[in-house]
């Protein structure tokens, strides 16, 4: 209910701020007399126009006596009255000001409203009325106050419904709120009532059930990127390996002598590590001597794997999946590093595959530890990430994120409990990384003297990152130099080094197991020393894709030159001694850095050129497939487009059909029945370096103390129990094992041809104190 000044009855407010612009002016009903506003005190009624001038919406339109009809917002004829009056006791310039910004005149009725004569003076009898909030509070309220929408825009925007009032003719002034015609309002017109055609309009989507949200989210995730890339590298790496999963409890690849070794090392790390983890380094072989686990690269990270199963077949089994998945993590991780530095998805699919399958590690597919070389790649791209850096963009500050460095680091510190042979000059390469970028964003910052953005939660994940990293690296090498303390023997020499040193011709040599190439090297195999470790090829197609990168590439000249240059040195380093004989290049790293002296084979440093050949391929191939999007999209018509882009996989193909191979998959010995009942420690004959491999898969059955074992070197102890052994069964033998410890020698019926235990394995023994037993294929002496 609206109640007016006193005597004056109910009459509705004058339409105040932004209500006033947006509203049109209404008339008054025919032959209703207009009656004059009231002026209320002249000193209040100025104050309250220059405040309410100042803070409301400038007027535009008014709705008083004389007013245009409803509908035409063009035509708004000033008012003569007493609210003219009104406003000259006032400040007018902040009205004057108001009506000049919106570049309409002042009309009496805006006038009024200005003066701030809502409260204390009465507003005409047909004025309409509007729901602002600022004249709600000085204005006497109405019972069907129209809105507006935005009181800023008032002047582009419509109002919705009428100002009808209470006891006044809505039907003849303004259209009510149920009309169906436009209210135009500035020259623009949109309809006040509902739209009635809303019944036409197509039903709202349905809000979907949790199962479709799943189910959208799993299809998202199935078509993402690193999805595909994944599925696609574990499929070629099963394609690739094979037949290695098709008997994988009983083959295992290359041999079996050095895979056999790596399957106890996984399962003796994931049992002894919920077993007693504290004797971790303390193996059930080579008993009794300390630090045998540290005896040779340990495949520590692979310890979680060693957790499931147990027994020889098992062991088999979990080696085999590895090996597959070591494949798959070396192609994931080249490719992401490509697509980091700026590569596209066929230049980085040609990274990966040309990293993963250069012939060269052909040679090495029974070296487990030189396959699972995937962190690598990984750990740079992840890094590389997280610091917003990439070869191609360079620096973005706003792309780093702390989280990829956190998980960039711990990568790198799985790759490093891997083992030394690759992971010692991995770490080497990351401390040099962070010295030269400290370097070189110091030096920037005071060429520039400007602060180049880092931030502290990037240096906060570097260091704790690298601090992990650092710590991971010094609890893995202690056991080793402890080993070194108590074999100085163990550590090699510059002769050693030498034997395995690869010349020259050695990088366009492949090794036997390569499909293509493997008949064609086979003379330049021959002339090598030592083959196996000195045929390092990394392909024909990948030095043709490197080369052209050197001239057609998304890379700058000076990036193409300095992976040009990484290749260089990475090849000098990887000759060993050959190289001018080591002087300056792989001599001073083994007399001065520490752990250098215990890598002997330097060719696996081609890990490192292969890794920066399939950078410059990346780069090369990604300019061909960006210039083939450019002619395709221009072509008119487009017909040859689709050939132009299945050009652009002949690349991968040929990376790929050139890391085809022939690697054979050995049968593995079965373990001895006897193994399995007999108690340690024990010793198994006849003992070498390569049988007691098998021992120490066979060992993997409840994991007893055995005498056996093969490393990269043999304790001497060892070498004297072989040799004393030699006679058993006598006197002296069995004195000289008791002495040791050892309760039990088991003795292989079908390895003994050729040997001394030919003769005495049927020697009669009642005299030494000991008893004898047939167990399968085997005699078992209890001392």
């Amino acid at each position: 209910m609206t109640s007016g000044q006193p005597g004056t009855g109910n009459i509705p407010p004058t339409p105040t701020g932004a209500d006033t612009e947006s509203r049109p002016a209404t008339t008054a009903a025919p032959g209703t007399p207009t009656q004059p506003a009231r002026t209320s005190d002249p000193a209040r009624t100025s104050d309250k126009a220059v405040t309410e001038t100042t803070a409301g919406s400038p007027p535009d339109v008014s709705a008083g006596s004389g007013a245009a009809p409803s509908g035409d917002p063009e035509a708004a004829p000033a008012t003569s009255g007493p609210a003219s009056d009104t406003t000259r006791h006032g400040d007018t310039k902040a009205a004057t000001e108001k009506d000049s910004a919106q570049g309409g005149s002042t009309t009496s009725a805006s006038t009024a409203k200005d003066s701030g004569a809502a409260k204390d003076a009465s507003a005409t009898k047909d004025s309409t009325t509007t729901k602002d909030t600022g004249a709600a509070k000085d204005s006497t309220a109405t019972k069907d106050a129209s809105t507006t929408k935005d009181s800023t825009a008032a002047k582009d925007s419509t109002t919705k419904g009428s100002g009808a009032t209470k006891g006044g003719d809505a039907g003849k002034g303004a259209k009510g709120d149920d009309a169906d015609g436009p209210d135009k309002a500035d020259g623009e017109a949109k309809p006040v009532g509902p739209e009635r055609w809303e019944a036409f309009a197509s039903a709202p989507e349905p809000r979907p059930s949790i199962f479709t949200r799943a189910g959208r989210a799993v299809g998202r995730f199935l078509i993402h990127e690193w999805t595909l890339a994944t599925l696609a590298a574990t499929a070629l790496a099963v394609l690739m390996t094979w037949p290695t999963l098709r008997y994988p409890r009983y083959t295992l690849p290359q041999d079996y002598w050095d895979p056999s070794l790596q399957a106890w090392q996984m399962a003796w790390s994931g049992h002894i590590l919920l077993a007693d983890p504290a004797r971790l380094w303390q193996s059930n072989t080579f008993f009794p001597e300390l630090w045998s686990f540290a005896f040779s690269d340990t495949l520590l990270g692979y310890a979680p794997a060693g957790m499931l199963g147990s027994g020889p077949e098992d062991a088999i089994l979990r080696y085999n999946i590895m090996f597959v998945l070591a494949h798959a993590l070396a192609t994931l991780g080249a490719y992401a590093l490509a697509r980091q530095l700026g590569a596209g998805r066929i230049g980085a699919a040609v990274a990966g595959v040309s990293y993963t399958y250069a012939p060269w590690l052909l040679a090495q597919a029974g070296h487990l530890h030189v396959l699972s070389n995937g962190g690598i790649p990984l750990a740079l791209a992840m890094l590389a990430r997280g610091h917003g850096w990439s070869l191609r963009h360079g620096y973005r500050p706003e792309r780093r994120h702390d989280g990829w460095v956190y998980a960039g680091w711990l990568v790198a510190a799985w790759q490093l409990s891997l083992g030394f042979g690759i992971g010692l000059p991995f770490a080497y390469f990351l401390a040099g990384t962070v010295l030269v970028t400290a370097v070189l964003f110091f030096a920037r910052r005071l060429r520039t003297r400007q602060a180049v953005p880092f931030g502290r939660r990037l240096f906060t994940a570097d260091l704790l990152g690298g601090v992990l990293f650092a710590g991971i690296g010094l609890l893995m090498a202690f056991p080793f130099y402890k080993v070194t303390e108590l074999h100085p023997y163990a550590e090699r020499t510059i002769a050693d080094i030498s034997i395995f040193s690869p010349p020259a011709s050695g990088f366009v040599t492949a090794p036997a197991e390569s499909r293509i190439w493997g008949g064609l090297h086979e003379g330049a195999r021959a002339a090598l020393p030592w083959h196996p470790e000195m045929t390092l090829l990394p392909g024909f197609v990948l030095y043709a894709l490197a080369a052209g990168g050197l001239f057609f590439s998304v890379w700058r000249l000076r990036q193409r030159l300095l992976l040009l240059v990484g290749v260089l040195v990475t090849m000098a380093f990887a000759m060993g001694t050959r190289f001018f004989d080591g002087t300056f290049t792989y001599v001073p790293l083994f007399e001065h850095l520490p752990g250098w002296s215990g890598l002997r084979t330097p060719g696996r440093l081609m890990l490192w050129t292969t890794l920066l050949l399939a950078l410059l391929a990346a780069g090369a191939v990604t300019a061909l497939t960006d210039r083939v999007r450019e002619l395709t999209a221009q072509r008119i018509p487009s017909w040859p487009g689709p050939w132009l882009r299945m050009a652009t996989l002949l690349p991968l193909l040929l990376v790929t059909v050139e890391g085809l191979n022939t690697t054979p998959h050995p049968v593995v010995p079965t373990q001895p029945a006897a193994m399995r009942s007999a108690e340690g420690p024990m010793l198994v004959l006849p003992s070498n370096q390569s049988l007691d491999q098998h021992v120490m898969l066979w060992s993997t059955s409840g994991f007893p103390d055995v005498v056996n074992g093969g490393s990269g070197f043999t304790p001497r102890q060892l070498d004297d129990v072989r040799r004393v052994s030699q006679s058993f069964p006598d006197q002296t033998s069995v004195d000289y094992l008791r002495t040791l410890g050892v309760r039990t020698v088991v003795l292989l019926r079908g390895q003994v041809a050729g040997t001394p235990w030919e003769i005495t394995i049927d020697a009669p023994v009642e005299s030494l104190g000991i008893t004898r037993q047939e167990v399968g294929d085997a005699v078992v002496f209890r001392l």
